[in-house]
């Protein structure tokens, strides 16, 4: 038996089930969990911001040993480290191809299914099927996993450190430099600094941005965006945001300029709006942050934002990453100290202490809490 963190409705804590974890099928793996982040995504299950069907086993930033594999598995063995990415890539599929591996029709199939690949769980408790979120489940001590979700990575490396990579890190980070591209002495401001948002502005910074402004409501949070590359920062409760970023960035020829690019990682249209408003003339505005499915932005102008404004709008999905480039890539900068991961971990907890994690990223107290089996 194994003991999992379950969602089993809108609005409820999770709760501690113990569940059978199946053998792996064709082309899958199980894995030992190790360590796995506490997202922010998984709150948005249980508050019903992404509607998913329970019982469901939540968690999708984790890290771990390969346990036991499938027919067909050959880039891992059992004893592997491997980091998870709850988007699996094929890398045989129409986006694929197309470079946008993070678009994955294949992986993208299973995501809201709760199932596999194939579409069958591999988590029961007594006879009732459980499914995993998404294709992932790493609040549990033990996944099967797709052999796509899953990259190796060296025996040495802290995995209540790395696991941060498999979602906030591929995520954020990944947004400033896939998504966006951020070139050296560009101007940047990003809304929202919890863990995603803390790796905007690290990976802003990494890029070599200029004017790094960190916007944010909590005052704890904004030092903590500091110590991760944000040159000024921004309490959005003390006045209107937009008009703060277009101080620092000061004015131009035609009026108050804005920055190259602006991030949205809240996921709310108030502040799409503001990183809209905020983004200069020609500039780009990414939208990182998970909105409800029925919030829409009202003020939104084609002739001012787009004509005019010839501004960029872009969503970046997982950080436009492409795993196997990218979590090697990740680990390499953390060795050489320069991506930050150790000071992203707020807190480590059991696993019966989920549900307290959720009350501590709802207050804005912690970066991340990494459960640790």
């Amino acid at each position: 038996m194994t003991k999992a963190a379950v969602f089993t409705g809108m609005g409820k804590d999770l709760e501690i089930w113990d569940v059978e974890v199946a053998s792996p099928k064709q082309n899958e793996i199980k894995v030992k969990l190790a360590a796995s982040g506490v997202c922010h995504s998984d709150l948005s299950v249980a508050n019903g911001t992404l509607p998913m069907m329970p019982p469901m086993v939540l968690g999708h930033e984790g890290a771990g040993v390969v346990e036991e594999i499938g027919p067909g598995v050959s880039h891992v063995k059992p004893g592997d480290h491997v980091v998870i990415s709850w988007v699996p890539q094929c890398g045989t599929c129409y986006c694929c191809v197309r470079g946008q591996v993070e678009l994955c029709e294949v992986g993208m199939a299973s995501q809201m299914t709760g199932g596999l690949l194939d579409g069958t769980r591999r988590i029961k408790k007594d006879q009732m099927e459980v499914g995993q979120f998404p294709s992932s489940g790493t609040f549990s001590e033990y996944a099967v996993i797709p052999d796509l979700s899953v990259v190796k990575i060296d025996q040495d490396l802290p995995m209540d450190k790395m696991c941060l990579v498999g979602c906030a890190v591929l995520t954020g980070v990944g947004s400033a430099l896939n998504t966006a591209d951020i070139e050296p002495g560009a101007s940047v401001a990003v809304i929202g600094c919890g863990g995603v948002g803390l790796n905007v502005i690290q990976g802003a910074r990494i890029a070599g941005a200029g004017n790094i402004i960190a916007i944010d409501m909590v005052d704890s949070k904004l030092k903590l965006a500091e110590q991760f590359g944000a040159t000024h920062t921004v309490n959005a409760k003390e006045g209107d945001p937009v008009a703060a970023v277009q101080t620092i960035t000061g004015p131009g020829a035609l009026g108050p300029r804005g920055v190259d690019y602006a991030f949205e990682v809240v996921g709310a249209s108030a502040t799409i709006e503001q990183a809209i408003n905020m983004t200069r003339r020609g500039g780009t505005a990414v939208m990182v942050g998970v909105s409800r499915m029925d919030d829409v932005i009202s003020n939104f102008s084609p002739f001012m934002h787009l004509f005019m404004g010839v501004k960029t709008i872009k969503g970046s999905f997982y950080g436009s990453a492409n795993i196997h480039r990218d979590i090697p890539r990740y680990a390499d900068l953390y060795r050489k100290g320069t991506l930050m991961l150790d000071e992203l971990v707020s807190k480590t907890i059991d696993l019966a202490d989920v549900n307290q994690a959720f009350e501590d990223m709802k207050g804005g107290e912690v970066a991340r809490s990494v459960i640790t089996y």
